[in-house]
């Protein structure tokens, strides 16, 4: 490994600095050596079947590698192919996908499924314009399983690799920019390892995910990229890659309802459109309600509110939007369904997909 490094430094020198495209291709062989010695062993990577690739990338968007786990698995032993998948009712995906957020990603992946069976069989297709054409999959998801599961050398461009790449060239260019990425697509696909697609790819995920890693200082010295890495020749890992800021989140208040009688909690369904679309929820209105409000703002009479408890305040954090929340547990006297859907309380940890923004109440059930 060393020897491989020290190479590297005899083919830059001062007078001759390399191009961008000479820079990529200098560091093939180091990148997939250490890649051959560092990877992380996934269960989607050891098998890398197209439909398998495709559902961990699309679970890892947004996902940390380790969260992703027990749902890959969870997912493979219920849809274990795009058949099956494209035959789930869409209550049982959203159960499966319940924690991993951005749900429409889950809707997507039923939608995709649907037009395999329907146009390619049921057999992924093994081309990336053909990959590109499916719902929910973009240039990356394209890239990554045409590359991984069958070897053609197109670039998978997310975070990690654009992190990546902005310091190993020290490119300023704004990497939120769709024409950042675009570059650094036609960058890589002209100079990654054909015979190795797959192995490069993830080898530049992994890079940026573990060792030139987001959040921190970079860990420049495990780095098989450092000898050639213009960011840190030239101190810069501070601020690059660069980032333009994100527009500050809006707050919205709510409160949240545990309205129970006997075995059974109410529960209804979100609307079928926006946030969460399709997911239930405990009842809940816009604002902070004062526990002597609860008879007004639920509608009960008095008598029929048995007893009332503070739950603990919760915060969830969405792409756009925080949902500041305060709770409380209702026992009511008689289960008013023309008030609430009830529902036994197992069938809410078993059948009802309720989203993670309302895990604090959920634990609460128990």
């Amino acid at each position: 490994m060393e020897y491989l490094y020290s190479k590297l430094k005899t083919l830059e020198r001062p007078d001759t600095p390399l191009t961008e495209d000479e820079r990529l291709r200098a560091v093939r062989g180091p990148l997939l050596h250490w890649y051959d010695n560092n990877r992380r062993i996934l269960p989607w990577r050891e098998e890398p079947e197209a439909y398998k690739v495709w559902i961990s990338e699309i679970m890892l968007q947004q996902t940390r590698v380790e969260a992703v786990k027990p749902y890959f698995a969870r997912f493979m032993e219920a849809l274990p192919d795009v058949i099956s998948l494209a035959a789930a009712d869409e209550e049982t995906l959203l159960k499966l996908w319940e924690g991993l957020g951005y749900y429409s990603r889950a809707r997507n992946l039923k939608k995709a499924a649907q037009v395999i069976v329907d146009e390619h069989g049921g057999v992924m297709p093994d081309s990336y314009d053909k990959l590109l054409k499916l719902p929910g999959i973009g240039s990356y998801t394209a890239g990554a399983i045409s590359s991984i599961a069958f070897g053609i050398p197109e670039p998978a461009v997310d975070g990690n690799v654009l992190r990546v790449i902005s310091r190993l060239l020290a490119d300023r260019g704004d990497i939120t920019k769709a024409g950042t990425k675009k570059r650094y697509e036609l960058l890589i696909r002209d100079n990654m390892d054909r015979e190795r697609a797959g192995d490069y790819n993830q080898a530049l995920i992994e890079l940026g995910a573990i060792v030139c890693i987001p959040a921190g200082k970079p860990l420049c010295g495990e780095c098989p990229m450092n000898s050639l890495c213009l960011a840190l020749k030239g101190e810069l890992t501070d601020v690059i890659p660069v980032k333009a800021p994100k527009k500050p989140r809006r707050i919205e208040e709510k409160t949240i309802f545990l309205l129970e009688w006997e075995d059974k909690a109410a529960i209804r369904k979100r609307s079928g459109k926006g946030l969460l679309a399709s997911l239930y929820e405990f009842p809940n209105i816009p604002g902070h309600a004062g526990e002597e409000e609860l008879s007004e703002v639920l509608g009960l009479p008095k008598e029929d509110i048995l007893a009332s408890e503070r739950l603990p305040d919760s915060v969830h954090i969405f792409s756009h939007v925080e949902w500041h929340m305060t709770g409380y547990r209702v026992k009511m006297a008689k289960e008013h369904p023309e008030l609430f859907h009830m529902v036994k309380k197992e069938e809410i940890f078993s059948k009802y997909p309720l989203p993670n923004a309302f895990g604090v109440y959920t634990k609460a059930l128990m």
